[in-house]
């Protein structure tokens, strides 16, 4: 590989058809502000919100601002997020379960962590109504691990504890039906594995998401996510069935709840497909690596801070040491660089990002820490002619009025100047 090849890595960008508007703000939270206040002022300004989009490098920081900004701008937002299933209180019961369930003895932390988690019993086939003991609530679980001694027991041996413990210190009945369930789990087998998991999401689909909801703030997103878990774990265990199945003809699986759990866990890390179904009248948001066969009129790019995109180089290795290998320096010409030492794959988002839009690309950064630390503005835009709105203008675009900056407003086609540019300013 020659300099020339190693230092294509980093090569310019090519200029994208639509013109790129910059946009910077103080903190991350007047960011997202002004994300979304551009989306409702192109909406205000007749361009239909399907034609609007949002991508972020990664949503994780940003999702919480924006949701909030679109609150505030009255927009309902869609995030297109992968669904970190093995984060989600349904993954963790079934991981509880098996925890529970696998070796001889337990303690009563892996006892009553399937309690925690909101563990109910499955409904009776045929019936309508929920039982309204289940699940238990958190304080007769604390009673019960004030209650129980310390040390490994074996599920009958949890039993005969259980039930010479009077009922005046906190131990009902609840705990022994929960017990005795355990003790009556078959041995994992592909079939019961399915079964006996899928009993135990059910219940939690009928009885522990209600709980979510109940908790929940209006906005409704930790139900959402606790629906969405619900659904996906339904699949994962569906899935476990079969892959358990084959890996125990490959005989490279032992038949245990422990080999359960561990498969459960390799399905659930694997990246799933769309999570949601997009909704007409709401504007979208997304991952920057699914925009790459998107098509808009108008894309806000958010993030474009050189701590988010790209993101820094995670290397033992010294950016003296990066640099002489890509330029090829003496000694290091048979050294191969990795393109993630230029941001090859952020790069290639970004690239995505002005690709996908048809008329205009609204790029925003913020310049400041919540610590008050300066944020510097990401390389990726050096390789692209930007027009930058002016904090005067951005505030009159966060205002009351939303009114458009005037590089956008010419876009859009509600303005006639034609130094739109030349008026913003640096």
């Amino acid at each position: 590989m020659t300099g020339a090849d190693r230092l294509a890595l980093s090569a310019p960008i090519e200029a994208p058809d639509a013109p790129v508007i910059e946009i910077a703000s103080p903190t991350r939270r007047d960011e997202a502000r002004s994300a979304l206040a551009v989306a409702t002022a192109l909406r205000d300004a007749d361009v239909p919100v399907r034609d609007v989009a949002v991508a972020v490098r990664d949503l994780d920081p940003y999702e919480e601002p924006l949701f909030r900004a679109a609150l505030r701008h009255g927009i309902a937002p869609v995030f297109w997020t992968q669904l970190r299933v093995t984060r989600t209180r349904p993954y963790a019961l079934v991981e509880s379960v098996c925890e529970a369930l696998a070796g001889e003895a337990v303690d009563r932390e892996a006892l009553l962590r399937p309690l925690e988690i909101r563990w109910s019993p499955a409904a009776p086939p045929g019936s309508d109504t929920q039982p309204t003991e289940w699940p238990i609530e958190p304080e007769a679980i604390h009673r019960v691990r004030e209650s129980l001694p310390d040390g490994s027991r074996s599920i009958p041996e949890w039993i005969e504890v259980i039930e010479a413990i009077d009922a005046t210190e906190g131990v009902d009945d609840r705990f022994r039906r929960f017990a005795q369930w355990l003790e009556d789990s078959p041995a994992p087998e592909p079939a019961s594995v399915a079964s006996l998991l899928g009993e135990v999401i059910e219940g939690y689909a009928d009885r522990g998401l209600p709980e979510t909801k109940a908790a929940d703030a209006p906005a409704l997103l930790d139900t959402e996510t606790d629906a969405r878990a619900v659904v996906r774990v339904r699949t994962l265990v569906r899935q476990l069935r079969r892959k358990f199945a084959d890996r125990l003809d490959e005989g490279t699986l032992e038949r245990s709840w422990d080999a359960a759990a561990d498969l459960a866990g390799e399905i659930a890390t694997q990246r799933p497909g769309r999570r949601e179904h997009s909704n007409a009248r709401a504007l979208d948001v997304f991952e920057a690596n699914d925009v790459w066969a998107l098509d808009v009129p108008y894309v806000i790019a958010v993030g474009l801070t050189a701590e988010e995109w790209p993101r820094p180089t995670r290397s033992a290795l010294p950016p003296e040491f990066q640099e002489a290998v890509l330029r090829g320096g003496e000694g290091s010409e048979t050294l191969a660089p990795r393109p993630a030492w230029v941001g090859g794959r952020d790069r290639d988002q970004f690239v995505d990002a002005l690709r996908a839009a048809g008329d205009c690309v609204v790029v925003t950064r913020h310049t400041r820490t919540a610590g008050g630390d300066d944020v510097a503005r990401s390389p990726l835009l050096d390789h692209v002619e930007t027009r930058r709105v002016s904090e005067a203008s951005r505030r009159r675009l966060v205002g009351t009025d939303r009114e458009l900056p005037p590089a956008l407003r010419e876009v859009v086609g509600d303005g006639t100047e034609s130094g739109a540019a030349a008026e913003e300013g640096p």
